[in-house]
């Protein structure tokens, strides 16, 4: 009992500290800095194997579930705050972007290969932020058509001012419209979905209605103690969906590589 209040503890701190860093950062940019270090301590608590055999003795206990949706709620707002301080200062400062992009391009040149991502491709990136390190490193590796969607509008045009300082603005385009709104879906040879979208549910369903039967969709979630940094996935898609798991080694978010299965009339 004394190890699940300790869990519990901890994740009640962690929850407190994201929350008052992220004010404190909107009052002074400064504390963006201790932002930054606290959600990388957040990220080595949720890969810790200890943590994980805590979440796994004591995540059906209502209070530790209300907490870790709640610290998700809070790190998924400081994200968001901190991408938007990062977009800002890269643009002021205005330095050579080329250094940025360079700081993926080990891990997207692995998803290039294993998605098989190349010239000819159209890739649709939901919910790609205002610093969207992915998406820019995808169209400057491999000449891709890239289409960003996301529901923030300030996001949308700091993702654009970044395209545009990048040399990338003809490859890389931002949009706020729905799914169902956008003729590029139907041209999307590969769709990426970010761990911090939230109704996955539904973009996959507004997905499976009009992508191509051969598009491949990467998926990117977190479940169990990943959850706390991550929207989960928790629903059974195989009934619908062709699923090919990514494994990746102590990775902040799992993937899943999915495709519509063939349906009557389509």
């Amino acid at each position: 009992m004394k190890h699940r209040y300790a869990f519990l503890l901890s994740l009640k701190l962690l929850e407190y500290e994201i929350r008052q860093l992220t004010d404190f950062s909107r009052q002074c940019p400064d504390c963006f800095d201790l932002l930054q270090t606290k959600l990388d301590d957040l990220c080595r608590f949720m890969i810790s194997e200890e943590n994980e055999r805590q979440w796994l003795l004591w995540s059906d206990h209502e209070e530790i579930r209300w907490h870790g949706e709640r610290l998700r709620e809070a790190s998924a707002r400081a994200l968001c705050d901190m991408e938007k301080y990062q977009s800002t200062r890269t643009l002021e400062r205005q330095t050579d972007m080329g250094r940025y992009l360079s700081v993926l391009s080990d891990t997207v040149h692995d998803e290039l290969r294993r998605f098989r991502i190349g010239r000819t491709s159209k890739v649709l990136f939901v919910g790609a932020g205002a610093f969207p390190l992915t998406a820019l490193t995808v169209a400057k590796e491999t000449g891709a058509d890239v289409l960003c969607l996301d529901i923030d509008t300030e996001a949308l045009d700091l993702g654009s001012r970044m395209a545009e300082a990048s040399g990338l603005h003809d490859k890389v385009q931002f949009s706020g419209h729905g799914l169902k709104e956008l003729a590029f879906v139907k041209e999307a040879t590969h769709v990426m979905i970010a761990s911090l979208v939230k109704n996955k549910l539904e973009v996959l369903e507004d997905l499976r209605q009009a992508v191509h039967q051969d598009t491949s969709i990467i998926l990117r979630y977190g479940n169990g103690l990943k959850s706390i940094f991550n929207y989960p996935l928790e629903s059974d898609l195989s009934q619908e969906w062709e699923l090919s798991p990514v494994v990746q080694s102590r990775g902040i978010y799992d993937t899943l590589m999915i495709k519509p299965k063939w349906m009557e009339g389509r």
